[in-house]
């Protein structure tokens, strides 16, 4: 790796490469954009301190995400919440937040997603991470294991959970959703 022997470009092309999805990730864990970025600024600044370490047979990808997601974690335990959610989400209906997910998306798309988002974000954060990085960052389950640093059975039966309770929560034979004729 270029990086590791001291090049400033494959830096800047790993940055390239990994912030926007670094971004994404960490967004979806800690709910704010500028925290966001100040945790993949220093993930990066964690990359660099440990590129020495970095084993050329392992991939880069699982290690930048572990990274990034063990930081996220430190910071949510540092101030002690959950993730606070953005202006966007907080302007929808009430009734979203306090009636089942599925029961307050009617045929409007833009709610639905948004039910989506608050049903994700909801689950406990180890159905939650290795959801989000399955379906939004389409990891495998591999990959996710080395991330969240569990084995692939453990990231697989997580996804399966936190699958059933997602179904649970915006089914819509259990959340009134109106039936397709």
């Amino acid at each position: 790796m270029a990086y590791v022997g001291g090049s400033d470009a494959a830096f800047g092309e790993l940055f390239r490469r990994y912030a926007p999805v670094l971004v994404r990730v960490i967004q979806r864990q800690i709910g704010r954009a500028a925290d966001a970025q100040d945790v993949a600024q220093q993930t990066f600044l964690q990359l660099h301190r440990a590129r020495h370490d970095f084993r050329p047979s392992q991939r880069l990808r699982p290690w930048i995400m572990t990274i990034a997601l063990n930081l996220s974690r430190d910071l949510m335990r540092r101030r002690g919440r959950r993730p606070e959610t953005s202006m966007k989400e907080d302007t929808l209906p009430l009734r979203v937040a306090v009636q089942p997910v599925a029961d307050a998306a009617g045929d409007d798309p833009e709610t639905f997603c948004a039910c989506v988002r608050s049903a994700v974000s909801s689950l406990p954060r180890e159905q939650r991470e290795v959801i989000e990085l399955h379906w939004f960052e389409r990891l495998s389950f591999t990959e996710i294991a080395a991330i969240v640093g569990a084995t692939s059975g453990a990231a697989r039966v997580r996804a399966h959970r936190g699958y059933l309770e997602l179904r649970k929560r915006l089914d819509p034979a259990n959340q009134g959703f109106p039936q397709q004729a």
